[in-house]
């Protein structure tokens, strides 16, 4: 019977090796997804410490890579010391994907203020140029979320490129793309998009950190099962004695 529950503990971490392999890639993939993503909206933000639990789950995502490497040898092998060092090493990153949770719900808290503060500033320094890091942004966020200005198309009146302009216009980016010929101006706002930024910026920055928080909480509670079945491994082996005869006669074969 006690041989019969190892083997089944051993079935599921090999099953969960394979799982951590997975796992590394996908939050690899995750963790540059936010850092690209961040990249567009990096001017509607100053605090680069939003960007830790990115930082943390992609160096998750490597250690994954080695637990998983692990894990195999020591669960084919049979070692003691290999499986030990595996729950430790799952302990160590289970620990640290709690972390990577709590700050992500700790800086998604803090993405609204962030862009409240910011973006005023960003829209002030707006000069409609290809070669202007602030005007690529801005006119990037609103192609892509199909909004313009920061509550509405009326707060382009208050920055400095509509009144240097003087042509009561806003950017052809806040046009909708089903409007053709459509150049922006303020006679004609029914071709221009209704929704300011701000809110759809904030949402957007959100909905980025919450992928991370989910994917660590996930991750975390496989990592919890590959904890439960080393220890199960390692507490049958030390107390059934003919298995441990077992595998010391396997290994002299």
């Amino acid at each position: 019977m006690g041989q019969c529950g190892i083997t089944s503990s051993k079935t599921v971490l090999v099953f969960l090796n394979l799982i951590f392999w997975a796992a590394a890639g996908i939050l690899c993939y995750i963790g540059a997804y936010v850092f690209i993503t961040y990249d567009d909206y990096d001017h509607f933000f100053e605090d680069v410490y939003t960007l830790i639990p990115a930082v943390v789950i992609i160096a998750v995502g490597t250690l994954l890579f080695i637990i998983g490497l692990i894990g195999c040898c020591a669960t084919i092998r049979e070692s003691s010391c290999g499986l030990a060092t595996f729950a430790a090493i799952l302990l160590l990153v289970f620990v640290t994907e709690c972390v990577v949770v709590v700050l992500g719900y700790i800086y998604r808290a803090k993405v609204e203020d962030e862009v409240n503060h910011s973006i005023q500033k960003v829209y002030n320094e707006y000069s409609g140029t290809n070669t202007d890091a602030p005007s690529r942004a801005i006119d990037y966020v609103q192609r892509q979320l199909h909004c313009c200005g920061i509550h509405n198309y009326s707060d382009w009146k208050n920055t400095h490129w509509f009144k240097e302009s003087k042509n009561n216009s806003v950017p052809v980016s806040c046009c909708q793309p089903n409007i053709s010929n459509c150049t922006g101006t303020l006679t004609r706002p029914a071709d221009l998009y209704q929704e300011g930024c701000e809110a759809l910026v904030v949402k957007k920055l959100k909905e980025i950190m919450m992928y991370v928080i989910w994917a660590a909480l996930t991750f975390a509670s496989i990592q919890m099962l590959g904890m439960l079945c080393a220890c199960v491994v390692l507490c049958r082996r030390s107390h059934d004695p003919a298995y441990e005869l077992l595998v010391t006669t396997n290994s002299y074969a």
